[in-house]
């Protein structure tokens, strides 16, 4: 992160407060001096910029950027920066869903200025809509969208009318005169792509979360955000390149009304191969119950990466290595794991956990373990590379332990790439210095393997094994759900029948009856843990106080086979 803050410091790219003019693009009118220096009057000159989402579904990956960018960059200058909820359209905006983008911008770590929303300033709005009117820049159309398609759509036969009869019309459309999409006011102003007046109000009879029954007419994005931008002195718009067309409509519509006109400046959206973060596309999932819901730990939604265990400073820091560039590009999933691998790696402490388990019964115990001094119990560091420096926990063992099914080979044939316990090699065991060999294989009536008798001895007394394998011993059952890739396209839609036929069927394992140590029992949601030899986990938070549920966060080592 450090890194981004420097480049946001020393950049010069970027304007400086108050010298918005100097920017390439911007507009400069007889007005602008005076506007900007009643603008630095008002801030001080402090750099201040927005996270404006709009509150229509939860936040994904593309918005941690977004949001490392615009906190980033105010951070970097000693700035401020707001989160305004971009509430102009009430057919999907939802309470709940505030409260998830105001959650998840807490959870990277940020605190904004203030939290602010488009519906503060309705009000002012539409008497700049009606300013605009007055000034002959805005006019009331009804124009059909049929009427309008294609890159060079006929102007509209109303963008003449007199200025008193606009004024007029736009009261009767505030006063619900109108049915839904009979009439709009429009900006008199061609956009770069040839699209032109773009819409600034139109028609909606439908509740607003939070102003109710007030308003019919709602302002469009291209009317609202550069105006809020104004209100609140923002001196940096950031915005993907997707709003790069809507530019010239900014500074436009500012300086139409003579008012501070912001600069916005425009970088690349985060895209992940392998994903979809589309609402429509996340939707499809879930009804089609390919996923659990938004906060899947397949997706790449914010809650879904909280819920897998990404830790906020991991995603942080992987945007920040991306940069701030206008270079569109995709990225594999791959990238993002290694930073939570390598952030894991230094902060999850280390833990036994057994997946498949497989009984094993010492049958020499009591001659190594005297019962006189039982529980017998055993220091393990939480992060053995360095062991005179890290907290420990502390674990039992038993003349039961269990290992991992796969670390036993049923056979006595001699296999160089199997260090594991066969019925002629021996293993040793982490953390207590025993080395074992099979004395018996107990099988049922069907040739399943029920449990193994072995022998223990000092690990001191015997030449070194050839592995030293993890075991668990008085454990507690759990489940574990092994989360991998969802689908098997890049572009998950490129398959040719759609979406849903790119899903993988395995993307999801669970093991109901996996076994870790009992000390973790009361481990607290989202505390995350290293499953020796096998990966990073994190708490679920559908464990309960008698039973916990992990998830996997990142495998070990980065899987070379999910390179393609």
């Amino acid at each position: 992160m450090e890194a981004l803050f420097n480049s946001f410091r020393t950049g010069s790219q970027f304007h400086k407060p108050g010298e918005n003019y100097k920017t390439e693009g911007y507009i400069k009118t007889p007005q602008t001096e005076a506007l900007l220096a009643r603008h630095l009057s008002e801030t001080g000159g402090q750099v201040r910029t927005r996270f404006p989402p709009e509150p229509n579904g939860i936040l994904h990956i593309g918005h941690a950027k977004a949001i490392n960018i615009n906190f980033g960059f105010a951070k970097a200058h000693n700035g401020i920066c707001f989160l305004r909820l971009d509430d102009t359209n009430p057919e999907a905006e939802k309470d709940e869903f505030v409260r998830s983008i105001a959650e998840m911008v807490k959870w990277l770590g940020y605190e904004p200025y203030k939290v602010t929303y488009s519906s503060d300033y309705f009000d002012q709005l539409y008497k700049y809509a009606v300013e605009l009117i007055e000034r002959g820049h805005a006019y009331i159309c009804h124009q059909k969208p049929h009427e309008l398609r294609g890159f060079d759509p006929p102007p509209s036969p109303w963008r003449d009318r007199s200025i008193a009869e606009n004024l007029a019309l736009f009261e009767d459309m505030k006063a619900g005169k109108f049915d839904e999409g009979t009439c709009c006011l429009r900006m008199k102003h061609t956009m770069e792509e040839g699209k032109r007046d773009p819409v600034a109000y139109r028609i909606k009879y439908v509740p607003h979360h939070r102003t109710g029954d007030k308003w019919c007419i709602y302002p469009t994005y291209d009317f609202a955000h550069c105006l809020c931008d104004s209100i609140e002195n923002i001196t940096h718009s950031l915005c993907t390149k997707e709003f790069q067309s809507r530019r010239s409509s900014y500074y436009w519509l500012c300086n139409a009304l003579e008012i501070y006109c912001p600069v916005q400046w425009e970088y690349s959206r985060l895209n992940i191969n392998y994903t979809v973060v589309s609402k429509r596309k996340l939707k499809m999932l879930i009804d089609a119950k390919v996923v659990s819901g938004w906060d899947d730990p397949r997706l790449f939604t914010l809650e879904s990466l909280r819920r897998r265990g990404f830790p906020p400073d991991a995603i942080k820091e992987f945007c920040a290595k991306l940069g701030i560039t206008g270079a569109d590009s995709s990225v594999h999933p791959q990238m993002i794991e290694a930073e939570v691998r390598d952030y894991l790696n230094i902060k999850a402490p280390r833990t036994m956990a057994v997946l498949e388990p497989l009984e094993i019964l010492i049958t020499n115990f009591d001659q190594i373990f005297p019962p006189s001094k039982a529980p017998h119990t055993v220091e393990v560091p939480d992060f053995p590379a360095d062991p005179e420096n890290s907290p420990s926990h502390t674990i039992t063992i038993t003349p039961t332990i269990y290992l991992e099914e796969t670390d036993f080979k049923n056979t006595a044939d001699h296999d160089k790439n199997f260090r594991r316990l066969t019925l002629n090699q021996s293993v040793g065991l982490r953390y207590v210095h025993l080395i074992i060999n099979v004395k018996e294989v107990v099988a049922d009536d069907k040739g399943n393997i029920i449990k193994l008798l072995v022998e223990a001895n000092k690990a001191d007394d015997l030449p070194k094994p050839k592995a030293f394998i993890h075991w668990v011993s008085q454990p507690t059952k759990c489940e574990v759900r092994s989360y991998d890739r969802l689908f098997d396209l890049a572009n998950p839609e490129d398959h040719p029948d759609g979406l849903l036929a790119s899903c993988r069927e395995n993307s999801l394992q669970v093991h109901r009856d996996a076994l870790v140590d009992s000390y973790l029992l009361g481990s607290t949601t989202y505390t995350k843990f290293q499953f020796e030899r096998i990966g990073y986990f994190s708490v679920d938070p559908d464990s309960t106080p008698t039973k916990l549920v992990f998830n996997r966060i990142v495998s070990l080592k980065e899987d070379k086979g999910k390179s393609n």
